[in-house]
């Protein structure tokens, strides 16, 4: 993950945190349903999780007071400070480390049984790198599963619903606001990317979902919000999830 990455969430973070008001939930993203429904993790009693890109780490507390031993890393101080805050409230016990996804070295190899991640890995400049690591901090048999926005929501204007750029132009993006601080920068993948890059290193692809975001989820909190307008999500789902088996 990039130094503007790091910037751009020391500076929006409290602001983020506030505008979403994500609830204490095992999600994966807008217009999807949650775990509750979806059950890709199974039992967590006693499970070591590590959560990458963990942001406010609502879902690893939600993890958590299942019973498992949870470790969030994020690049952001301050999305960490939040997210120490919420645990404490919680009264649950996480390890928080501040780091770059792509480099997992604080996590021994073999380790944990689930690496999670809710939107987060369009950040990800090089998933390569990420999954490589991932792969080795996962014990045998353990489980990757991760959501990412759809690659084809990202080509579709969500006010008029026609095709704005193509689906083959992946790599950065950046889009800078009036206010020139301010520099959002994420990466784009074709779906084959992320299938294949998982399958480089060696994973097993278990399930592949889009989800049904036609149906308003009643604890999703993006909806509505930004691009993730009722109108796309009547037509394309914005959220991907992959399982994926060491």
């Amino acid at each position: 993950m990039t130094k503007e990455t790091k910037k751009w969430w020391e500076g929006m973070a409290k602001y983020y945190q506030e505008e979403c008001k994500i609830p204490i939930d095992i999600h994966y993203g807008p217009g999807s349903p949650n775990e509750k429904e979806l059950k890709l993790l199974g039992n967590l009693k006693g499970k070591n999780i590590l959560e990458i890109g963990c942001g406010g780490a609502q879902c690893g507390i939600a993890m958590a007071k299942q019973g498992a031993k949870v470790t969030g890393i994020d690049i952001s101080k301050e999305q960490l400070n939040f997210a120490k805050e919420l645990a404490k409230k919680n009264k649950v016990k996480i390890k928080f480390i501040q780091g770059d996804i792509r480099d997992l070295k604080p996590i021994k190899s073999n380790s944990q049984d689930i690496v999670f991640s809710a939107f987060a890995l369009h950040y990800v400049d090089n998933l390569s790198k990420c999954f490589k690591e991932v792969y080795r901090v996962l014990k045998k048999n353990g489980i990757f599963v991760f959501s990412f926005d759809h690659p084809f929501s990202r080509v579709i204007d969500s006010k008029n619903l026609k095709v704005k750029e193509s689906y083959f132009k992946t790599g950065k993006i950046t889009k800078v606001f009036s206010d020139k601080t301010k520099k959002f920068v994420r990466y784009t993948y074709k779906l084959s990317d992320l299938h294949n890059t998982l399958v480089d290193w060696g994973f097993i692809v278990e399930k592949l979902i889009e989800p049904d975001s036609r149906k308003k989820y009643s604890y999703d909190p993006w909806y509505g919000l930004w691009d993730y307008t009722p109108k796309l999500l009547k037509m394309i789902p914005p959220t991907i999830i992959f399982k994926a088996r060491k």
